[in-house]
């Protein structure tokens, strides 16, 4: 910083300061976040569970029906719900499964229903057919939301409007690991597992049990869709967070450093005039 007067080093000093308060400032506000976002996610993950373990309760206990939830489609139509967030400084969260549901579209006909602001840019510049735009605010999806898509996409892959159905999500792995994935959820794999379930008491269903395994796989989705969103939002806070505690510590270096020239600087300037009033003496 050869040639810069004190008074310079003096406002960039104030302004790493000010920039300094406000990433801790985001930082705790993402920190409060993550704790609402990790309960939601602890609070969404039962519904999934009893709703998995009965679909496979009605597909290991009747092989003879058939659902056409459950035949596979030779075709490359392809609905992904891609999850992302609303707004940015949040490190690699929304690059990362962007890119990621991007690169898996290659070849394939593909339509995507975005979350979150981020998503429906993202896909708009890239001229990728989108199903809809209601969601675009990915904080404003309820859950309420997430069962009003199951049932959309439910009835359009009935229709034989898609081959497939997708969802790319990032799963929270812990404060600093998040990692993005995608999931099918149309049409279901039938589990061909060697092993069998242990007995227990025999469970009837009615009207009968493919009628059950039919109405039951929106709800299913849906409760698939809802833990897939709570999952991306504790995921992004807790990116945001990791993103601003860094953010913060590259302020204090340059603080640091900034301080360190300022008293260089004015030491200097001090030794300058020292100099100067010697020889003219």
């Amino acid at each position: 910083m050869a040639g810069v007067s004190t008074k310079e080093i003096k406002n960039r000093i104030k302004s790493m300061e000010s920039t300094k308060q406000i990433t801790k400032a985001m930082e705790m506000v993402a920190a409060s976040k993550l704790r609402r976002a990790q309960t939601q996610v602890l609070c969404s993950r039962p519904y999934f569970e009893i709703l998995y373990e009965t679909i496979n309760d009605i597909v290991d206990s009747n092989r003879e029906f058939s659902s056409p939830y459950l035949l596979p489609r030779t075709g490359n139509r392809v609905a992904y719900v891609v999850i992302a967030g609303d707004r940015g400084l949040a490190g690699g969260y929304n690059s990362n499964i962007l890119k990621l549901c991007y690169a898996e579209m290659e070849g394939k006909n593909a339509s995507v229903l975005p979350l979150g602001k981020k998503a429906t840019d993202f896909f708009h510049a890239r001229k990728t057919p989108i199903l809809t735009e209601a969601y675009s605010v990915a904080e404003d999806v309820s859950v309420g939301d997430c069962f009003t898509m199951a049932k959309t996409l439910c009835k359009a892959y009935l229709a034989g409007e898609f081959d497939e159905i997708r969802v790319g999500y990032t799963n929270f792995v812990s404060v600093l690991s998040q990692t993005p994935a995608t999931l099918r959820l149309l049409p279901l794999l039938r589990q061909e597992s060697a092993e069998k379930r242990p007995s227990g008491p025999e469970i009837l269903y009615e009207p009968d049990s493919g009628a059950v395994f039919d109405a039951i796989i929106p709800e299913y989705l849906g409760g698939i869709l809802y833990g897939a969103l709570c999952e991306s939002r504790a995921a992004e806070q807790a990116a945001r967070r990791t993103a601003m505690d860094s953010a913060t510590s590259n302020a204090e270096d340059m603080i640091a450093d900034l301080s360190l020239k300022f008293n260089r600087a004015r030491q200097a300037a001090i030794t300058q005039e020292i100099t100067e009033i010697v020889a003219g003496a």
